[in-house]
């Protein structure tokens, strides 16, 4: 149990972001330089309930790269100018000159992710990193304000928050994780932890899904490798110049204003640029690889295609799936000693920390959340502290709002949109700089 200390209410903050992953850590960046460039003082401070900075650290593969532009970082959209940008990184690790010549677009995500880290360094002072967000009450007497409360005890008021915990990892109904079953989000630990395998399942058809076959059929050179899927074969990522316009930022404005039957088909038409779709170079590989080895006569990578997984039983040394055919409903029972699902991940609730706040957010006709172009929920009027919210949005802001493709200009926006809303106070009342110290 959390030792529970004295509630110290502390300083107003203008905005207490909850989580500290890549989308509040470009929000703590927009502040800063908003700040920077002679806007007025905010005062900032985020909360994150992992002890340090990480982002899917299950699934930094040595060469996976990123499926996104290294120009689509923490900054170059809203500022090029940023010390925080990929280039900066890049000079300050005295690396610019040798990514020049790599020749690429495209950074692995191990040096993505260290990028990551690198700029949330200069946040330190402002993360209280290791505390969980217990829930968020409206003050009593003045409903411009908002008390954010942490599991042990303590307390942050704020006139704002931020709302970016992330998404969380699907299993499909009955399924649960356990010693030998995992979903990839926790790939490289998984496989660290495996011994003595003969054969592993990976289940789903995405980008995860391919790279952890790729991965665990050359970690377990004595491994079969059987991917299981509904489709025919992996589909590949439509990545093409004029598909990717669905993710500039030009095209948040056209999806927010769209009549719905529009957005609804904006989605139909362009979710095969992220969703249950692989990179094409990958694909070509597997197929390489799975083709060599029929040739040889021993075949250790299996697609199991048109496919589901009906049964699973999980015992103390192996998995028995009941892999069944969607064509005939014949079954095929397998025994892995290790099963990944690569299922995806699912939007976590934003509302699920707001207790007697959420019944005051308003909600369209299909039960999801009004949201304002500046990724402020809309509330009762009697609400006047702002609720933002980053990555529950793809239904008024479209299918950038969970990837990093929009993140600089996102989170602008939003410090734009605080900003904006900040009360006129006078200068020797601000008791709190940028900092939030």
């Amino acid at each position: 149990m959390p030792q529970v200390r004295p509630v110290d209410i502390g300083p107003v903050h203008d905005l207490v972001g909850i989580g500290f992953g890549p989308s509040n850590l470009a929000l703590a960046i927009a502040v800063e330089e908003h700040v920077a460039q002679g806007g007025p003082p905010l005062s900032a401070r985020f909360v994150e309930r992992q002890e340090r900075f990480g982002w899917h650290r299950g699934m930094l593969i040595e060469d996976a790269t990123m499926q996104v532009s290294f120009l689509k970082d923490l900054s170059t959209l809203r500022n090029p100018a940023s010390r925080y940008s990929f280039l900066s990184y890049l000079h300050d690790r005295d690396r610019l000159v040798d990514f020049i010549n790599y020749g690429t677009s495209f950074p692995t995500r191990l040096e993505f992710h260290d990028y990551l880290e690198w700029a949330a360094a200069g946040f330190g002072d402002r993360v209280d990193y290791g505390t969980t967000i217990v829930g968020i009450d409206p003050v009593a007497d003045d409903p411009g304000l908002l008390d954010v409360r942490t599991e042990d005890g303590g307390r942050l008021r704020a006139r704002n928050v931020v709302l970016a915990t992330g998404l969380v990892p699907h299993l499909p109904a009955g399924v649960s994780s356990g010693r030998r079953i995992w979903h990839s989000r926790d790939l490289l630990t998984a496989a660290a932890r495996a011994t003595d395998v003969r054969r592993v399942i990976v289940v789903g058809a995405g980008q995860s899904a391919a790279e952890a076959a790729d991965h665990l059929h050359r970690s377990f050179p004595d491994a079969e490798v059987c991917a299981v899927f509904a489709r025919y074969g992996y589909s590949p990522a439509d990545d093409s110049s004029f598909a990717n316009r669905v993710f500039d930022p030009g095209a948040v404005d056209d999806f927010f204003q769209a009549p719905s039957e529009v957005k609804e088909l904006i989605l139909g038409y362009h979710g095969n640029t992220n969703y249950s779709v692989v990179d094409l170079d990958l694909i070509q590989s597997l197929y390489r690889r799975h083709y060599h080895e029929k040739v040889s006569g021993r075949e250790r990578l299996r697609f199991l295609n048109v496919s589901r997984v009906a049964d699973v039983v999980e015992t103390d040394d192996r998995v028995e799936l009941a892999v069944e055919s969607l064509v005939d409903r014949s079954r095929e029972v397998l025994t892995a000693d290790l099963v990944l699902y690569a299922t995806g991940y699912r939007p976590s609730d934003p509302v699920g920390l707001l207790g007697a706040l959420a019944p005051k957010c308003r909600r369209d006709g299909l039960g999801r959340l009004e949201i304002g172009r500046d990724y402020r929920v809309v509330t009762d009027d009697d609400v006047t502290a702002g609720i933002y919210v980053q990555g529950a949005t793809e239904h008024t802001h479209g299918l950038s709002s969970t990837l990093l493709s929009n993140v600089a200009v996102r989170s602008g926006e939003i410090a734009d949109s605080i900003a904006a809303r900040r009360p006129v106070r006078q200068t020797a009342g601000l008791a709190h700089s940028a900092t939030g110290a």
